[in-house]
């Protein structure tokens, strides 16, 4: 007796997708979602940056009133580079920027040397060091226009305390800076105490106990090795600290009224603009300052990748 065999037939096979095509379509699909995610942000970049930055050098060539026509003027704007009151603001600029970075790092790296270590208290010293970095720089200014203040200085009472003349805090050019420069250490000095005791803690100890073993000093160990691998986190620092400086506008404005003596590049954008109403200049000149900046921030990135 003869059986008879029945045989399924085969289902149609689907198509296969190749490994590698696979992989090219998820990794389409999660840069399409990068980019989504993304694009908010652009947007604000675009429209709080690029913008503005294309019409600030579309001024720059145009006599620009602050009320009236605008009229194209070419580069006639940018002679504003070679007014004797804006360079001598590059140079009260630059001596400040120098003395402030210096004063300031040398401060903060102190502070981050006494307090980058656990110990009882500790967290109470890191606080109170870094609470002023809290308050405004408006309101800090405002804060030490007070204590400056040459009728009514609590400074001064306590210097004819000690048997000493009063001292005219914010009058000549050297004492402004002087008395700037230590209320912008005061404001500063906890922030960048904080940035740099977090490059400190990064430091492997290993590195500390085997320079020990070998025989090195706190000196030694410093320079050769707290210092090296610290470099990323003192670079940061040093960029934000030449922009910050470079860009100082509130507090001489605030102390000074920015007076010719102690005018930065800011306060002199800011007369060009609404002193002298004329827009394009103050244009011209943030031109020349933003350029500036690109290639000093430039610069300073450079050496630290040459660096590492």
């Amino acid at each position: 007796m003869a059986t008879a065999t029945r045989t399924r037939p085969h289902a149609p096979s689907r198509p296969t997708t190749p490994p590698g095509r696979r992989r090219k379509t998820i990794g389409s699909a999660r840069r399409r979602l990068g980019l989504l995610y993304a694009s908010p942000m652009a947007l604000l970049v675009v429209v709080l940056f690029v913008i503005p930055l294309v019409l600030m050098v579309w001024m720059s060539f145009n006599h620009w009133p602050l009320l009236g026509a605008s009229a194209p003027n070419g580069v006639e704007n940018y002679s504003a580079l070679q007014d004797p009151l804006f360079l001598r603001a590059i140079g009260f600029t630059l001596k400040y920027t120098a003395v402030t970075t210096v004063v300031l790092g040398l401060v903060a790296f102190g502070l981050a040397l006494l307090v980058q270590e656990s110990r009882p208290g500790v967290g109470v010293y890191r606080t109170a060091l870094f609470l002023p970095s809290v308050v405004g720089l408006a309101s800090t200014s405002l804060l030490f226009y007070g204590l400056f203040n040459t009728e009514a200085s609590p400074l001064n009472e306590l210097v004819r305390f000690l048997g000493l003349g009063a001292v005219d805090w914010l009058g000549s050019t050297d004492n402004a800076l002087a008395s700037t420069v230590g209320m912008i250490t005061w404001r500063f000095a906890g922030f960048y105490m904080l940035i740099l005791m977090t490059g400190l803690q990064s430091i492997d100890p290993l590195l500390y106990e085997a320079a020990r073993a070998d025989g090195a000093n706190r000196w030694q160990v410093l320079w050769r090795v707290t210092l090296p691998l610290l470099r990323p986190t003192l670079a940061l620092t040093m960029v934000l600290s030449l922009t910050g400086s470079l860009l100082a506008f509130d507090q001489f404005f605030i102390l000074t009224g920015g007076r010719h003596e102690t005018a930065t590049v800011v306060i002199s954008v800011y007369r060009e603009a609404f002193l002298s109403q004329d827009l394009g200049r103050a244009a011209a000149v943030s031109v020349a300052i933003l350029a500036v900046l690109i290639v000093v921030n430039g610069a300073q990135l450079r050496l630290l990748r040459r660096g590492r």
